[in-house]
C-alpha cells in the first residue's frame, strides 16, 4: 500500500487524480478543504488531523506541520525505516500540493494583514521536503501535470527521471512564490521593490546571440517569448528582438495595418482597406530595407498576400491567422518563419546593465494635443500626424517620421541629432513629401529640424514641446505656414 498526500488550493482536477490513485491501491491523506471536495466526490481518504492526532488550529495556519507528515515525506527508504516504524510514520510516495494564491491576492488591493494570510507555510514545507527527497517521493505542484501523474500511477510508479523533473519544477515554483512575496513586501510604499526577483521559464537555447560568437537563450512561456513558428527555421536572437519591436508597433492600430521592421526600427508602415494592398504600400516605403525583414500584419494572411510576401526574402511573418492556401504557398520558402500573433502580455521592461538591471514601467498615459500655431491643422493633417507619431513612438531616437494619412513616407532613426534624422528621412522618401506631416519623438531645441521638414514639403508637425526655445520654433512654424501640435509626452527609445 502506497500513500499520497493531497492538499491543494486550486481544486481543479484533483478528484479525477484521487480516483485513479484509489483505484491503484493508494491511500490518501488530505487536509480539510481538499478532503471536503474528495468526500463530496465519493473518494475515501484519511484526514491529516486524524492521522497526526492534532486538529487544524490557529485558523488553519497549522495543519500539516507535524513529524508524522514531514517524516513520511523526508524519510529515506532503507535508511530511516526504523525511526519511521518507531514513531508510526507512514512513508508518503506522492505529494500533490498547490499553494495559497499569493500572487493573485497581492494584486487585489487588500490590506497587509489580509495579504499576510495568503502566505502559505505548510504547502511550501511539504513541497520542499518532497522535492528534496525526490529519489523516493514524487511531487506535483501544477494541475497541468495531473495527467502525467495518472499515467505514471497506472503503469506502477514514477521513473527516476520523472521524479527529478517534477522536483525541479517544484523548486522553481517555490523560487517564484518566495520572489513574489519578497517583491511585494519590499515594494510596500515604493513604486518598485527594493529587491527585485523575476523568473522566466521555458528556457531554450538559441543558435547564437546577436552574432555567431555570442551564446544566447530565450526564456518565457507567454507572448512573443513563447511563440513558436508554424514553419521555418528556429527563431534567432535578433528575430525575437525585431519581432517584439514589430508587434509593439502593430498593436498601435485597430484598422488594417502592416509593419515592416529591420534591425529594431520600422522601415515601412501603412494602413488600408485590405491586407494585400496595405502590405504592398508598407513594403514600398523602403523596399531595399524590407529585404530580410520582419513583417507584422493584423489581418489574416490570404493566398494572394502570401504570394506577394514570398516574392521577397523575408525572415519572419507574424499575423493573427493564415488561410490554408497561404500556408501552402509559404511552405515553398522553407526557411521563412511563420508565426501566429499571440495575446499581449503587460510586463515591466527589464534591461541588464553592468552590475544590475534597469526596470521601466509604462503606466497608462494620455497625450494632450494642443495647437500652438496660428493655423489649425486640417482633418487630413491630423490623421497624418497621428500615423507619424504612432510610428515615431517605436523608432529609435532621435526619431523623425514623415507620413500621410495612410502610409509612412520617410523615417530617420537613431541619429545623434534631430536635424540629421530629418535629413535622412527626407532623403529616403520615395514619394513626394508635399502636404505631409512630421512627428518628432522629443522637442525641437531649435527651428532647424522644422525648417528641413518644411523645405521638403511638410505642412504639419507634432512634437512634445517643452524646449526653452519653443517660442522660436513656434515663430518659425508660423512664418513657414506649418501647423504644429504639442503633445506634452516625450517618446525617447534607446
Amino acid at each position: 500500500m502506497k500513500w499520497a498526500l493531497l492538499s491543494v488550493w486550486d481544486k481543479a482536477g484533483i478528484t479525477d487524480l484521487a480516483k485513479v490513485l484509489v483505484k491503484h491501491d493508494y491511500r490518501i491523506l488530505s487536509s480539510g478543504g481538499t478532503g471536503a471536495v474528495l468526500q463530496q466526490a465519493g473518494v475515501s481518504y484519511t484526514d491529516i488531523s486524524a492521522y497526526t492526532g492534532f486538529p487544524e488550529m490557529m485558523s488553519g495556519r497549522v495543519k500539516t506541520l507535524h513529524p508524522r507528515v514531514h517524516g513520511g515525506i523526508l524519510g529515506r527508504r532503507g535508511i530511516d525505516d526504523a525511526v519511521m516504524q518507531e514513531y508510526s510514520i507512514e512513508p508518503i510516495d506522492l505529494v500533490v500540493v498547490n499553494l495559497y494564491p499569493f500572487e493573485a491576492m497581492s494584486a487585489a488591493g487588500l490590506s497587509l494583514d489580509a495579504i499576510i494570510e495568503y502566505i502559505d507555510i505548510g504547502g511550501p514545507a511539504m513541497v520542499r521536503g518532497a522535492a528534496k527527497n525526490h529519489k523516493y517521493v514524487a511531487v506535483v505542484v501544477d494541475p497541468a501535470d495531473y495527467r502525467m501523474a495518472e499515467d505514471a500511477v497506472r503503469r506502477g510508479g514514477f521513473t527516476a527521471e520523472e521524479r527529478l523533473s517534477l522536483a525541479t519544477k517544484a523548486f522553481a515554483r517555490m523560487a517564484a512564490y518566495d520572489g513574489a512575496i519578497t517583491n511585494y513586501l519590499t515594494g510596500i510604499d515604493r513604486p518598485f521593490p527594493e529587491v527585485l526577483t523575476v523568473q522566466f521559464g521555458n528556457g531554450r537555447a538559441l543558435r547564437y546571440g546577436e552574432n555567431p560568437h555570442q551564446a544566447a537563450a530565450v526564456y518565457g512561456d507567454s507572448g512573443i517569448a513563447a511563440v513558436e513558428p508554424l514553419q521555418g527555421r528556429q527563431m534567432s536572437y535578433n528575430n525575437y528582438l525585431d519581432l517584439d519591436a514589430a508587434v509593439g508597433l502593430l498593436r498601435e492600430f485597430d484598422e488594417c495595418a502592416a509593419v515592416i521592421v529591420k534591425h529594431n526600427n520600422p522601415c515601412g508602415v501603412a494602413t488600408g482597406e485590405n491586407a494585400l494592398d496595405t502590405y504592398i504600400a508598407a513594403r514600398e516605403v523602403d523596399p531595399v530595407s524590407a529585404y530580410g525583414s520582419i513583417i507584422a500584419i493584423n489581418r489574416e494572411v490570404t493566398g494572394d498576400l502570401a504570394r506577394e510576401i514570398t516574392r521577397t526574402f523575408v525572415e519572419v511573418v507574424i499575423a493573427p491567422s493564415y488561410a490554408p492556401e497561404a500556408l501552402a504557398i509559404m511552405k515553398a520558402k522553407e526557411n521563412m518563419r511563420v508565426l501566429r500573433l499571440p495575446e499581449m502580455v503587460m510586463r515591466d521592461e527589464i534591461r541588464s546593465i553592468d552590475g544590475g538591471a534597469l526596470v521601466q514601467r509604462t503606466e497608462p498615459y494620455r497625450e494632450d494635443w494642443k495647437v500652438v500655431t496660428e493655423r489649425d491643422p486640417t482633418a487630413h493633417e491630423m490623421r497624418a500626424m497621428d500615423l507619424a507619431l504612432k510610428v515615431c513612438r517605436h523608432t529609435k531616437s532621435n526619431a523623425i517620421v514623415f507620413a500621410d494619412e495612410r502610409v509612412v513616407l520617410g523615417i530617420g532613426a537613431g541619429q545623434m541629432n534631430r536635424v540629421e534624422s530629418a535629413e535622412i528621412a527626407v532623403r529616403k522618401a520615395r514619394k513626394t513629401l508635399a502636404g505631409s506631416a512630421v512627428a518628432s519623438d522629443a522637442f525641437l531645441p531649435f527651428p532647424d529640424t522644422l525648417e528641413v521638414a518644411a523645405a521638403a514639403g511638410a505642412t504639419a508637425l507634432v512634437q512634445p514641446g517643452g524646449s526653452i526655445r519653443d517660442v522660436e520654433v513656434i515663430d518659425a512654424a508660423n512664418r513657414l505656414n506649418v501647423t504644429m501640435i504639442f503633445t506634452g509626452v516625450r517618446h525617447f527609445r534607446h
